[in-house]
């Protein structure tokens, strides 16, 4: 299944990059590439099949990911997010996953994780208050995943839960106007005094420890996979797509350049573009073969109901942003070989440029904080984080 909709995806490429300007300077990803990439099942691929979805391999959903990012920075960071998110609503409780997709099978999710909601207890679940940024496809999306903290007596904070909200109970605020990652739409969310039931919530303690309620009707192995491997690879796999676009159109655009300056001739003839495409390339490798690695261990752990050791969970981790480096690192070197033509608003190498970088300064992929957390494993130390 996952063969056939990467197969999809490669027909829909050519129309993704042609529509990628267009993307980029409205701010949205057009409705047509919505209904494009959830007929070719992207959005389903790691929903569970008792819902329509494919249940498929996280490592066939990741790579259509990097393809549409290939062609389209935006378009594939909407997908990975939106696509990711039936992952995590398998891990609620069957009852918020028939509210989910009970009648529609194709319902999309936004989130925001950051803990600034409050969750009020009262009966039968919480009353949730907040404003939440970076919401990316939100638009498109029927229901948000929240991020917030349980209050007690007052105000102060007992638990750090993840909301599951329906579109009529939010306001979408449209301030997204960024530098890179335009399409992406990832505006605000406010939400004041809505009822969460409780069985529309997951605390994320017992998810980070691979005890979510969805587990007892969702018992394949790929709802056994660790939230922090799954959801940052998909806001890595993005902009290592967007470097695999980049070289890509970095060859093709100067294969037949003739130089203007420094001495003139054929650009293909310099030998500093053949070693800035050598350096790239190897690092886009590097960055995939890292992480497809990781991921793949991990799933054999869950396919044979192993404990997944906690230096298997860092080591995902640490490669997991490595690789976000190492395509900037491709990126970059591309973009400064190609000279002044890269400069120019629309360029694919320019864009590419920027939805790489934008896309680095998501939480998940800072670096240093997270090879500090995987030294301190090494060191033997205890590591306590929600996103190992």
């Amino acid at each position: 299944m996952g063969e056939s909709v990467l197969d999809a995806v490669h027909d829909l490429l050519p129309g993704l990059a042609e529509r990628a300007r267009a993307t980029d300077e409205c701010g949205w990803v057009p409705q047509e590439t919505m209904a494009e990439l959830t007929g070719a099942g992207v959005l389903r691929m790691l929903q569970p099949a008792r819902f329509g979805g494919t249940e498929g391999d996280p490592l066939e959903f990741f790579r259509a990911v990097r393809r549409i990012s290939g062609a389209c920075g935006s378009t594939g960071w909407v997908a990975a997010v939106l696509g990711v998110h039936p992952w995590q609503v398998a891990l609620f409780d069957e009852a918020a996953q028939e509210e989910v997709w009970g009648t529609d099978p194709d319902a999309l999710l936004c989130s925001s994780y950051a803990p600034v909601g409050r969750l009020t207890p009262v009966e039968g679940g919480f009353e949730l208050t907040g404003h939440w940024g970076f919401s990316s496809g939100c638009h498109h999306a029927s229901w948000a995943l929240l991020g917030g903290l349980v209050v007690g007596e007052g105000g102060r904070p007992k638990d750090f839960v993840t909301a599951l909200v329906p579109r009529s109970d939010l306001r979408i605020d449209a301030v997204w106007d960024s530098m890179g990652l335009r399409g992406t739409a990832s505006d605000d969310i406010v939400v004041e005094r809505a009822f969460v039931p409780a069985h529309r919530t997951i605390r994320n303690y017992e998810q980070a420890q691979l005890r979510g309620p969805g587990q007892a009707v969702n018992t394949g192995p790929l709802y056994r996979i660790p939230f922090a491997a799954v959801f940052t690879a998909a806001v890595t796999a993005p902009v290592i797509g967007a470097a695999e676009g980049c070289l890509e159109a970095f060859v093709r655009i100067t294969r037949d350049r003739v130089r203007l300056s420094l001495g003139g001739g054929r650009f293909a003839e310099d030998p500093f573009a053949q070693v800035a495409i050598a350096r790239a390339g190897s690092e886009i490798d590097a960055a995939v073969l890292q992480t497809e690695r990781n991921l793949r261990e991990i799933g054999e752990h869950a396919h044979r109901g192993d404990t997944i050791p906690m230096e298997l969970r860092l080591r995902t981790r640490r490669d997991q942003v490595r690789a976000t480096e190492r395509a900037l690192e491709a990126v970059d070197r591309l973009f400064e070989t190609a000279g002044g033509n890269s400069l120019q608003r629309g360029n694919l190498l320019e864009r590419a440029w920027r939805d790489a970088h934008a896309g680095s300064l998501h939480v998940a992929n800072d670096a240093d904080r997270t090879l500090a957390m995987y030294g301190k494993g090494a060191f033997g130390l205890t590591v306590e984080d929600n996103l190992v």
